[in-house]
This record gives structure tokens, sequence and C-alpha cells, in this order.
């Protein structure tokens, strides 16, 4: 039984036109595109645990930037019962080194261009597009200081 939701977080990794997605094998997300993440150990920061995630789903090693923004997903049964509730962070890595190798709990991990989700092209989680739109703002500097609400 679903006590309260669970802490987790993804890793937005952008290279110029593409950014590094994961084909879920799991539900709530079986056989769509998403970030690598997953669930916030104790004593884990989200950053910390965005890039040990990636780590572990895409054998890719980045270094966490900014947190982009929170996502709650929520998923029912076919009764109407929450499935699933997370707490999602996302956190802006910056790439440093290796090639996607699905690991983990994915099916596929690659570096997919921007261009395709955007157009839809590709069958992605909720929000992957947002997200993306977010990490581009940021990566441009146009993202706000967290404590001050200021540019």
């Amino acid at each position: 039984m679903l006590r309260s939701p669970k802490l987790a977080a993804i890793a937005v990794v952008i290279r110029t036109d593409t950014v590094l997605l994961v084909k879920r094998r799991n539900p709530p997300d079986e056989g769509l595109w998403g970030f690598p993440g997953g669930h916030v150990e104790l004593g884990e920061t989200a950053k910390e645990a965005a890039v040990r995630e990636l780590r572990e789903e895409t054998e890719v090693i980045a270094k966490p930037l900014d947190y982009i923004t929170n996502l709650d997903v929520i998923s029912k049964d076919a009764e109407g019962k929450i499935a699933h509730h997370f707490l999602l962070v996302a956190v802006l890595c910056e790439y440093i080194s290796g090639e996607p190798n699905a690991g983990d709990d994915v099916n596929d991990a690659k570096w997919q261009p921007l261009a395709d989700i955007m157009s839809n092209a590709i069958l992605c989680s909720k929000n992957v597009d947002v997200v993306i739109n977010m990490a581009s703002h940021a990566k441009a500097g146009q993202i706000y200081d967290h404590g001050r609400g200021e540019k």
C-alpha cells in the first residue's frame, strides 16, 4: 500500500542538439523514453542521486549543475487507486564522458535528437519536452537564482 510519495531525481544531459534518454523497463512509464533517474537514497542529495542513477542506467558520467524543476508523477490503477506517486527533481547535468549503454532498469539508452522529441516523433514520458525547454533556458543562463528569485 502506497503511504507517501517517493522522492526521485532525473538527470537532464543535453549535448548540442541531442539529449540523453533511456527507454524505461518498468511501470509507470514502461516502454517510454525519459530521463535517466531513480530514487534518492537516505543521506544523498538529489544532485548526487541524479548523477549516480545516470551512471547506473547509462554508464555516462556527468557533473550536476543546478536544479531545473520538480514534477509530480501520479498514476492510478484500473480501480482509480493511486498506484505510483513520485516527486521528481530534475537536475541539469554537464556531460563529462562515456557512451550510453543500457543498464540497471532500462531497455535502451541513447542520445536522442531534440527535434524528434519536440515534434513527438519519439514516444516520451509526460513533460520530457517541458523539462528540455526549461533545461535549454537554464543552459543559456536564464535560470533564476533559487534563493533570491532573481536572474
